[in-house]
């Protein structure tokens, strides 16, 4: 069994209102500045946007109704009536007392006590917004595929290698054949014994890490079931991917680099594809968990030192 190759990726379903502002943050460093100017705007002031029709938003973001369709299909949304639904229930969310996000860079000068409190914080945005954008039909896909999988390969180059070998041991923990090379060319030789029935994925915040794309493509192409996790739902990896997981990240800086919120938003998604495939083989799944604890028991204990 082979695929066609997908041309763009849209989301299953329009996110929700508290997902909105996440879904901004995600896709603006992929976005045309000129659909930038409209996603700003919506997501500055969903109140004042949200009174707008097309043309108005385009004036105002100095736009054409084009790009604010455009831009409303890209954030997920059918149209821009859609978008226009979820703004009026985003500003009924802020009105209802939330207090807004506000985040403030590292500087070289801070005490530790900032850094550690600038840091969580940006931890929680960071989760808090791949958990409102993630796509729990495209998820719960994924996790019917793993559950049943022959054979998993599972790809990630760099930080997102790491994340694909904490993947890759959980998944052997509850009986899965999963397997994470962190050689691309292994990674490919691998991904040529798949096919139907196998389940390939890969982790990619950008989207565009070759070595990671291609191992993918040549799953795809022989007909396993592919998944990608990141963060740019629109990048050339999700051309060969059936279930496309989107990851947030806060946002970058000169001492907190992409590879580090990255990996927190990549890991939530891990855990909730590693819980979800656990609730689902449990029957095999929580004696093999058993089983590796007590094989592992003796080097815990004092005595066993």
């Amino acid at each position: 069994m082979t695929h066609d190759v997908k041309e763009s990726f849209t989301g299953s379903t329009p996110p929700a209102p508290a997902a909105l502002a996440a879904k901004v943050r995600t896709l603006a460093p992929s976005m045309t500045r000129s659909m930038q100017r409209v996603a700003e705007a919506v997501a500055g002031d969903p109140a004042g946007c949200a009174a707008l029709t097309v043309t108005g938003l385009a004036e105002l973001t100095g736009t054409s109704e084009a790009t604010v369709v455009r831009t409303a299909r890209l954030l997920g949304y059918p149209g821009y009536r859609d978008l226009r639904l979820a703004l009026a229930g985003l500003a009924a969310q802020q009105q209802s007392g939330r207090a807004p996000a506000v985040t403030a860079d590292i500087a070289v000068d801070d005490p530790v006590a900032d850094v550690v409190a600038k840091l969580a914080y940006d931890e929680q945005q960071t989760l808090a917004d791949t958990a409102a954008g993630l796509d729990t039909i495209q998820l719960g896909a994924a996790v019917a595929a793993l559950a049943t999988a022959r054979r998993i390969d599972i790809y990630g180059i760099g930080a997102s290698g790491l994340v694909a070998q904490d993947l890759a041991q959980k998944l052997l923990r509850i009986g899965l054949i999963a397997h994470a090379p962190s050689d691309p060319h292994l990674a490919v030789t691998n991904a040529v014994q798949l096919r139907s029935g196998d389940v390939a994925i890969a982790i990619t915040h950008s989207g565009s890490t070759g070595d990671v794309i291609e191992p993918l493509r040549v799953a795809f192409d022989h007909g396993a079931t592919t998944v990608a996790i990141t963060g740019r739902p629109d990048g050339p990896v999700t051309q060969y991917a059936d279930h496309v997981l989107t990851t947030s990240t806060a946002r970058e800086s000169e001492l907190r680099p992409a590879a580090m919120s990255s990996r927190t938003s990549q890991l939530l998604v891990v855990d909730c594809l590693f819980t979800c495939v656990t609730q689902r083989t449990y029957e095999t799944a929580a004696p093999a968990l058993a089983a590796s604890y007590e094989a592992l028991a003796h080097r815990h204990s004092p005595r066993g030192r």
